[in-house]
């Protein structure tokens, strides 16, 4: 049931959109009212997740660190695994949120026979995250060109890259479209297959991950199987942004349900694991340097509380201290 009930919802908001506008014709429902909606959710919700754990205070070092820190001149310190000051830690970030550094360097354990333990390489979940994500973000930068006229020349180029191994076929086939459906797909099915991962999967991950999977699927179908009109959806997401507000005709219902999947996710991401997105920058666990050696941070919530010294104690209990023998240091 944690994957069906995620499955039904998805097929049921695809079901939601496809009936609003072929049976109810409420184009301007789900081509304006919804995609406004979704994105003020989002943006409101992001920016106060975001702000709620900047707000955070965090007086102490606790960065994750598997390597030497700075110490003595002549011990060599590993200044991306255990930075000391900001170029270190820029440069850790850099590789954990472009590269995804330690998702790579993850290995997976095993029990073997005679209840043996074993640690082996596990470079296909790095794989699928890194082509996943990249493949992500590309497509969102190519979508710039719906809205940008005249169109960039940085995301002309990008397409050209994206289709450089060009198959004959129009429109231009993009490798992201295939690699963002593949890598989702592994993604979900390694959630089923591998025991470990599956017992801790909740229905709120497999739906994730069934809703990316179908708001890529029906832009691949939208792309180069269900005809649209280009021109219609152009003027359609230049209003939204410019505040002109119309509906053109003849768009396409296929292109309406996927803007309504698009906005669901939107809705959905402020409030789902998919904030590790802004949550990543904030982490204390990579974003601090390890300079305990060096710095002393001192708690800043600690309550004032009163210092008594060894004095004021024994002069309030030094009768008490001589009656049962304890020394005192004034007579």
């Amino acid at each position: 049931m944690k994957i069906i009930n995620p499955l039904l919802i998805v097929l049921a908001l695809i079901g939601l959109a496809y009936a609003g506008v072929v049976g109810a014709g409420m184009t301007g429902l789900f081509g304006i009212v919804i995609p406004y909606l979704a994105w003020i959710i989002f943006l409101v919700g992001f920016i106060g997740k975001v702000l709620n754990w900047a707000q955070s205070p965090v007086p102490f070092r606790i960065p994750t660190t598997c390597g030497q820190g700075k110490s003595l001149p002549w011990i060599k310190q590993n200044k991306l695994d255990n930075p000391s000051g900001m170029v270190g830690v820029l440069g850790r970030m850099a590789l954990e949120i472009l590269l995804f550094r330690s998702l790579f360097r993850n290995t997976q354990a095993e029990v073997g026979k005679n209840a043996s333990l074993s640690y082996g390489s596990s470079k296909w979940l790095w794989l699928g995250g890194f082509v996943f994500h990249w493949s992500f973000l590309i497509i969102l930068i190519r979508h710039a060109r719906l809205f940008l006229e005249p169109v960039p020349a940085a995301i002309t180029l990008l397409e050209f890259g994206d289709s450089l191994f060009q198959l004959p076929i129009i429109p231009a086939f993009f490798l992201t479209d295939a690699a963002i459906l593949l890598a989702a797909l592994y993604l979900f099915f390694r959630r089923i297959v591998v025991p470990q991962v599956k017992a801790l999967s909740l229905p709120a991950d497999y739906f994730a991950i069934l809703l990316i999977i179908a708001i890529a699927a029906t832009g691949v179908l939208m792309r180069y199987i269900f005809r649209v009109d280009v021109v219609a959806i152009k003027s359609l997401v230049r209003g939204l942004i410019t505040f002109q507000l119309n509906v053109p005709d003849g768009i396409g219902v296929i292109f309406y349900i996927h803007l309504f999947l698009v906005s669901v996710l939107a809705i959905y991401f402020p409030f789902s694991k998919l904030m590790h997105l802004g949550g990543v920058f904030l982490s204390p666990t990579r974003n601090l340097a390890n300079n305990s050696r060096a710095q002393r941070h001192i708690n800043p919530w600690n309550p004032d509380i009163k210092i008594r010294t060894y004095e004021e104690y024994e002069d309030d209990y030094r009768d008490k201290m001589k009656e049962v023998g304890l020394p005192v240091e004034k007579e």
